[in-house]
């Protein structure tokens, strides 16, 4: 087996190609990747303008009575001017007059003889966006390979960009394996089956994470029918993803099926992790499989190790997990000297984040119900430490942030 650090070296080291490109409507895209840099065509806003409602002055009247000479409403292009001793009313939005150089707020005046009186003075410039303050002609807004989030979304409405570019959806087709294992739906024979829940979690991560799924049920513990299943899946997708029968049993036939009956370049297979370390990770030409340990926690935490980052990666864009230092709230004792990933609660407290494990069930890496929450994190300890006391730190995946 290889190290934790070993593996993610190599899953970097091999090639991806990238999804295809397309085009999306604006209000499709969120959630997306983009495939182009989005630079601004010209400068916003393209003329200085009022960010307030008020009267727009030469900053060296401010010691004078105004008489207030016109209005201008927000999206009025007239052209006119201040000149010495007059004001024009503004709204925010509003083009400044020209000669204007500051705004003055509406509560900063009173009423004298029919005129105006600034009571509060304000600095020369004060609530006057000047040309390019939002974004300037040339500049680099959003670059390739982003993710499309609410402010991308924003930026290029405000571009009057219709269509951009994304990248297409990667495609992960998920196959769960084991003669035990029952389809959702399916009526339970004997207390030794299980129902399938590995291939309907990975689909949900696959989904969040950007990819389409491809959900391709179960298969029975036999190098026919896996190899049926797999050869079927690399038709279609772009990562082929198993789970279970990577193990050393009599029965698990994935690893022997990938690598001898599909022709497949295994680039590792086993990792010293806890939990997971039996995964393995192969290519044939540009598709990838993915195979993962059978119990649903180690099929999570593998998935979000080793698939999620290929996701990104099909998508211009590369995968930053959330780390973040937190102090232990209660003692944490080191099961293995493996790079241990363990299921946690993580909160907030006097602006710092805290870290217990409330809630955990103890037991095998069968335990999905530790991942409840949103709350939930994974502590990371690495082979060269141990036990931990309360009020030391510790680093912690936030999982639940994207």
């Amino acid at each position: 087996m290889i190290s934790f650090e070993e593996s993610m070296q190599i899953l970097q080291s091999l090639e991806v190609a990238k999804c295809g490109v397309q085009k999306l409507f604006l209000s499709d895209a969120l959630g997306r990747f983009l495939a182009e840099d989005i630079v601004a065509k010209e400068d916003n806003p393209e003329a200085p303008t009022a960010a307030m409602d008020g009267y727009a002055i030469r900053f060296d009247d401010q010691d004078e009575l105004l008489e207030v000479i016109d209005s201008v409403p927000a999206g009025d292009a007239k052209e006119i001017a201040v000149f010495p001793k007059t004001a024009i009313k503004t709204f925010t939005g509003s083009l400044m007059p020209k000669n204007a150089d500051t705004l003055v707020p509406i509560e900063h005046v009173k009423l004298e003889d029919e005129k105006i009186k600034v009571v509060e003075p304000v600095p020369k410039g004060y609530s006057v966006r000047p040309v390019g303050e939002n974004f300037k002609k040339g500049e680099k807004l959003i670059a390739k390979g982003a993710r499309i989030g609410f402010a991308e979304i924003g930026v290029m409405g405000s571009l009057n960009i219709v269509m951009p570019k994304v990248y297409q959806r990667p495609k992960v087709a998920i196959l769960a394996t084991g003669s035990e294992v029952l389809e959702i739906g399916q009526q339970k024979s004997s207390s030794a089956q299980i129902r399938s829940s590995n291939n309907y979690t990975l689909c949900a991560l696959a989904r969040l994470h950007g990819a389409e799924p491809i959900q391709l049920g179960a298969v029975k513990d036999d190098k026919s029918s896996i190899t049926k299943a797999l050869q079927e899946a690399l038709t279609s997708a772009d990562i082929v993803v198993t789970t279970g029968g990577v193990s050393v049993g009599d029965y698990d036939f994935v690893k022997d099926v990938v690598k001898d009956a599909l022709g497949a370049q295994v680039a590792f297979k086993g990792v010293v992790i806890k939990p997971g370390q039996h995964v393995m990770v192969a290519t044939l030409g540009k598709k990838f499989i993915v195979s993962l340990p059978g119990f649903a926690y180690s099929s999570t935490v593998t998935f979000l190790l080793y698939v999620v980052p290929l996701i990104y990666r099909m998508q211009g864009s590369e995968y930053q997990p959330k780390i973040v230092l937190a102090r232990l709230m209660e003692p944490f004792k080191k099961k293995s000297k493996k790079s241990e990933f363990t299921p946690c609660r993580i909160y907030i407290q006097d602006g710092e984040f805290m870290v217990d494990f409330s809630g955990n069930k103890e037991g095998s890496s069968a335990i999905m119900t530790n991942m409840l929450g949103s709350d939930r994190g994974l502590l990371i300890t690495s082979p060269q430490e141990g036990d931990k006391e309360a009020g030391e730190m510790a680093r912690v995946w936030l999982i639940n942030t994207i």
